[in-house]
């Protein structure tokens, strides 16, 4: 019996060399287009930064008569002169609205931080009555917007006489649905159930064991969390509005505007639009300190959950 020569592993093929795939040109235009996009839409969200620090580098007039236009530089070169009207002006109030910013960013994002955590974690890893629908519902809140709360949550803080406090603006912010949601579905796939089980027939009680096992492996969702309460609440401006009426108690957010509107009714010797440029410059410093200085446990944490 013969063998075919089509069966046989050693027989010579009759093909011809297999052709050659793409010379990889495609892929290089892909890239190049990609690269192309990217510096686009780099521009695009970076090009406010540059007018935001360009604006705030000139005096009230050259930001509407200046000789380098909208997105250069004036002849007088006026940040020092800017900044040093702005610590002193009206008393020095900017400085205080920086402070009320920074505690109500603080307080608000550290604690709506740990609520989220705690509540995430308990609808991730424990089964208890009505877990469904309180998550349900919290879902359904996340699509509310902030703003048609400020109303009621206005009228509920004034039966309680907590309006024109602090208090009115940071215990709002401790509510983060959003985080919470966020802490849930982070817990659900970071932190196998096998691993507490473990910990669990250890003897490891249940704070221990979220304290040294769970809360280590959650680090980049609470970093995120963190970040995302803390700008929300630099940035928050429409709750302090309706809240607070006591200019001193003031966010930055909310003290600027109120420049801006004397500047737009008040006479040619009041005008403040140097202040509010150069005080708009100032308030995202701490916001970029704030990234960078959270960047490298957010960066670390997410190396960490990639290992297994």
């Amino acid at each position: 019996m013969t063998t075919s020569p089509l069966l046989n592993d050693d027989a010579p093929t009759t093909a011809g060399p297999r052709k050659k795939r793409g010379t990889g040109k495609p892929r290089k235009d892909r890239a190049v287009g990609l690269h192309i996009l990217l510096a686009v839409a780099s521009l695009y969200f970076l090009l406010p930064m540059w007018w935001l620090f360009v604006a705030g580098t000139k005096s009230t007039q050259g930001l509407f008569t200046g000789t380098g236009g909208p997105l250069w530089f004036d002849q007088n070169f006026a940040l020092f002169d800017n900044i040093g009207q702005l610590m002193t002006y009206n008393n020095g109030i900017y400085l205080k609205w920086l402070g009320n910013s920074f505690l109500y960013a603080t307080a608000g994002g550290i604690g709506a931080t740990l609520l989220a955590v705690l509540a995430g974690y308990a609808f991730a890893k424990y089964r208890f009555r009505g877990r469904t629908v309180s998550f349900m519902i919290l879902l359904a809140s996340v699509m509310v917007p902030a703003t048609a709360l400020v109303i009621p949550t206005y009228v509920l803080f004034n039966n309680l006489g907590l309006t024109n406090t602090i208090w009115a603006v940071i215990l709002p912010s401790l509510l983060s649905p959003f985080g919470v949601y966020l802490m849930r579905v982070y817990v659900q796939d970071a932190i196998p159930d096998e691993l507490l089980d473990a910990a669990r027939v250890d003897g490891s009680g249940e704070f221990r064991t979220f304290l040294t096992i769970a809360l280590p492996l959650m680090r980049p969702a609470v970093v995120t969390v963190m970040l995302l309460s803390v700008v929300g609440g630099w940035n928050n401006y429409f709750l302090p509005l309706a809240m607070i009426s006591d200019p001193t108690l003031l966010p930055v957010t909310v003290g600027l505007n109120a420049w801006q509107v004397q500047s737009n009714s008040a006479t040619a010797s009041s005008l403040v639009w140097h202040l509010v440029t150069s005080g708009a410059l100032v308030s995202v410093i701490p916001l970029i300190i704030a990234f960078l200085m959270l960047q490298k446990y957010w960066q670390g944490g997410l190396s960490l959950g990639s290992l297994k």
